[in-house]
């Protein structure tokens, strides 16, 4: 026997035959029943308005009319007097067969009704889950710029629909899930926006409703085929009309914010810079003006001056050249070129270039081997080393030690700078990276501009790689840092060892 869930997924016409054959089929196979059993009339009654009650709650209210009259012909002729003939004879008859057809009318009625109430509750039902997905996957989006761009598709996905246009009256622009727009579309979807109507149905069958915030119009949204219920178009041309609203406002404030940043940044990198820069250029003058002054110098101070002249104008040097590079930084235009070098070759250039500011102190180079060649920037690196052994170097005093280890670990080349210095207050530590941070020990020592290991952070991003303090070592400070482990070219493309595993 075919069940109604199966009927229901044949097509409309093949589905509407066999029910009305099935109608048929069940009335006669209960007649046949009741008679064979002998049943009375009032038995026969109450199984016939069970039938129409039956299919009236399972398939609307023309097949149970059908099925009342079919088994108010049975009910006639094989169980009301005179039996197996049509006619009605005398007033119990006639009151009989009335109540039954009233019955099963009414019955049928109430049964229809209930039956039409439970599929809109279906429909509201569903129709909240998808207004509830829609909200959830406009709430993910916080850029405003993708969320118009995405949100035709979404709609057109979330509600199963065939196309749907989005015109926002702030951009002056139009949106679609399809590929293209026709002018028409959008000359009738920007008329629902700016017009008088609230809703239309626009050439091509697409219902247009426009979308309101308030009393102001933030655009028109059209969908096709029109099948979506005024209070359900209206609920979601208003979320969507907050989402657009929302991810506008997020935006305009990131951006305000962001400029705000910038502003402070800005203010900061003056201040910062004119303090470093007024010191050695102070000391530079006093030393200088002292020289022109012949009057009670001997050689020995003259010297002394010059030294600090020289000393004062390389760490000014020093200054203007971090500055640029936070600039480059800041610019964006920091480009990576790998190439296949050797980790000691890397650590004996940064040391030799790093000379002058570790005389005095012992620099031990340990580097697994076998030193293979890998594929990484040697320039970005030996700017990440030469900072970190600038830095090292300030903190750690003559006849100190001062290590550099690289190697190999998984994916990554790792590399190490460690010292027997006084080591990182704790306090210090979740702001060691910031931009022109000094710590305590950093300010006692009343050199640095703070901006070295915020250089080195960003380099390293760049490159695909991260530093971090190592807590670990004891006593002193340790850095420790890493870019992803490239070792040979295939092809002419470099080949990441990560891929490999």
């Amino acid at each position: 026997m075919i069940s109604v869930d199966t009927m229901m997924q044949l097509p409309g016409y093949v589905r509407s035959g066999a029910q009305w054959l099935g109608a048929m089929l069940v009335a006669s196979a209960a007649t046949v029943l009741m008679v064979w059993l002998g049943a009375n009339s009032t038995t026969a009654g109450m199984v016939f308005l069970a039938l129409v009650v039956w299919f009236a709650s399972q398939a609307g209210i023309l097949l149970a009319v059908f099925v009342t009259l079919l088994c108010a012909v049975a009910f006639d002729y094989y169980f009301l007097p005179p039996i197996r003939t049509m006619q009605i004879v005398g007033v119990q008859q006639w009151v009989a067969m009335i109540c039954f057809l009233v019955c099963c009318a009414v019955v049928a009625r109430v049964a229809e009704l209930a039956r039409r109430r439970a599929r809109q509750a279906t429909e509201r039902r569903e129709d909240l889950e998808r207004l509830y997905t829609l909200s959830q996957e406009m709430m993910l989006q916080g850029d405003a710029a993708v969320l118009v761009r995405d949100l035709p598709r979404i709609i057109a996905r979330v509600f199963a629909l065939d196309a749907v246009a989005l015109y926002v009256c702030d951009q002056g622009q139009f949106y679609a899930s399809t590929a293209e727009l026709p002018m028409g579309i959008q000359a009738s979807l920007r008329e629902v926006a700016e017009g008088a109507e609230a809703a239309a149905i626009i050439p091509g069958e697409i219902a247009a409703v426009r979308m309101m915030l308030g009393l102001r119009p933030v655009g028109a949204l059209g969908v096709r085929p029109p099948r979506l219920s005024q209070e359900v178009a209206t609920a979601m041309s208003a979320q969507v009309a907050i989402a657009l609203t929302r991810a506008t406002a997020i935006e305009a404030s990131t951006r305000l914010e962001a400029a705000r940043a910038g502003e402070r940044l800005r203010a900061a990198l003056i201040d910062s810079l004119t303090h470093e820069l007024r010191t050695p250029l102070t000391s530079i003058r006093a030393a200088a003006t002292t020289l022109l002054d012949t009057t009670g110098l001997d050689e020995a101070g003259r010297l002394d001056l010059a030294s600090i002249v020289v000393e004062e104008s390389a760490r000014l040097d020093t200054l203007i050249g971090e500055a640029v590079e936070m600039a480059e930084i800041d610019a964006n235009v920091v480009e990576v070129r790998p190439a296949p070098h050797q980790v000691r070759e890397l650590l004996e250039q940064a040391v030799e270039e790093s000379r002058k500011v570790l005389a005095g102190r012992r620099v031990v180079l340990d580097v697994d081997t076998p030193d293979e060649p890998a594929w990484f920037d040697p320039h970005l690196l030996g700017r990440v080393l030469r900072h970190l052994l600038e830095n090292a170097a300030r903190y750690t005093a003559p006849g100190g030690r001062i290590t550099l280890r690289g190697y190999r670990r998984e994916n990554r080349l790792e590399f190490q700078v460690e010292d027997d210095g006084p080591g990182i207050d704790a306090a210090d530590l979740p702001f060691i990276f910031d931009k022109f941070y000094r710590g305590k020990k950093g300010i006692s020592k009343g050199k640095g501009s703070g901006m070295g290991l915020a250089i080195t952070r960003a380099i390293l991003a760049a490159h695909g790689g991260k530093i971090e303090v190592d807590i670990a070592h004891r006593p002193g400070a340790g850095f420790r840092f890493w870019v992803p482990l490239v070792e040979r070219e295939l092809g002419g493309k470099v080949e990441d060892a990560s891929s490999r595993k």
